[in-house]
C-alpha cells in the first residue's frame, strides 16, 4: 500500500503551536505559508497522489544529486570558509533566499516530520543576526535545498575554483543548462507542472512564480506550456 509523503506523521499534524507571528519577518511569514499550505495538502491528499509527485521527481532529483556531487567536490572547502565561517559571501548572509513553490513541495516530500517541524520553528522565530533563516549550526536545515540557493556561486568563488580547474567551469555551465530543463517554462518543465498540481486544486501561494510572474507568463504564452 503507498506510504504517505515523508513529512507526514505524528509530529507533523497539527501544526506547533506559534508565537506571535506579528514579531516575524514579511518573508519569514511568506515562507510559513507556504510551507504549512504545502504540508497540509500533501498531507491530506490521497497516498497514490503523493507517490505520483514524488515519481515525477526523479530526473530532477538526480540532477541535484550531481550537481551537490560537483559542489563537494570543487567548492565545498572554498565555499564553506567564504559563505558559512566568515560571512563573507551576499548568499548565507543573507536573511533569506529566493524560493519557488516547487522547492517547497519537493522539500515537504522528502523531509521528516522532524525536520519540517525545525523549519518552521525557524519560521516563526524573531530572526536575528546576518545570516539566511533557514541556515542552523550544521549548515541548511532544508532536506533539499532550494534550486538558487544550490547554484549560486559566487564570483570570488568561482574564480578560485576555475582558476585552478577551467574544465570545471565548463561543466558547471552544462549543469547551468541543464538546469533549465526543469526551472524555466519555455517548454514543459517540473516546477511549473508541480504549481499547476496545486493551482488545478484550487490552493494558491505567493511563492507560485510561474503562475504569477508576469515575465514567466508571457514566456509560457510565446511558447505555449
Amino acid at each position: 500500500m503507498p506510504s504517505m509523503p515523508p513529512g507526514c506523521g505524528e509530529a507533523s499534524l497539527p501544526y506547533i503551536s506559534r508565537p506571535s507571528l506579528e514579531s516575524i519577518s514579511s518573508y519569514q511569514s511568506e515562507q510559513l505559508q507556504a510551507l504549512t499550505l504545502a504540508r497540509e495538502v500533501l498531507c491530506g491528499a490521497p497516498s497514490s497522489a503523493g507517490q505520483e509527485l514524488k515519481a515525477s521527481l526523479a530526473a530532477y532529483l538526480n540532477f541535484r544529486r550531481r550537481v551537490d556531487a560537483f559542489l563537494g567536490r570543487y567548492f565545498e572547502k572554498v565555499c564553506s570558509e567564504s559563505c558559512y565561517r566568515s560571512k563573507r559571501s551576499a548568499c548565507c548572509s543573507r536573511d533569506g533566499i529566493i524560493t519557488y513553490w516547487a522547492d517547497v513541495v519537493v522539500n515537504v516530500l522528502h523531509a521528516t516530520p522532524a525536520q519540517l517541524d525545525l523549519l518552521e520553528a525557524r519560521l516563526t522565530t524573531p530572526h536575528q543576526g546576518a545570516k539566511c533563516v533557514y541556515l542552523g549550526d550544521g549548515g541548511c536545515l532544508w532536506r533539499i535545498r532550494p534550486i538558487v540557493c544550490a547554484m549560486f556561486l559566487c564570483g570570488q568563488a568561482e574564480a578560485a575554483v576555475f582558476g585552478e580547474h577551467p574544465r570545471a567551469k565548463a561543466r558547471w555551465a552544462e549543469l547551468n543548462t541543464e538546469k533549465k530543463l526543469y526551472t524555466w517554462p519555455d517548454r514543459p518543465v517540473l516546477f511549473n507542472d508541480l504549481e499547476s498540481w496545486f493551482v488545478e486544486r484550487g490552493y494558491r501561494s505567493s511563492l507560485m512564480y510561474m503562475h504569477l510572474s508576469p515575465g514567466l507568463v508571457r514566456l509560457k504564452q510565446k511558447f505555449a506550456v
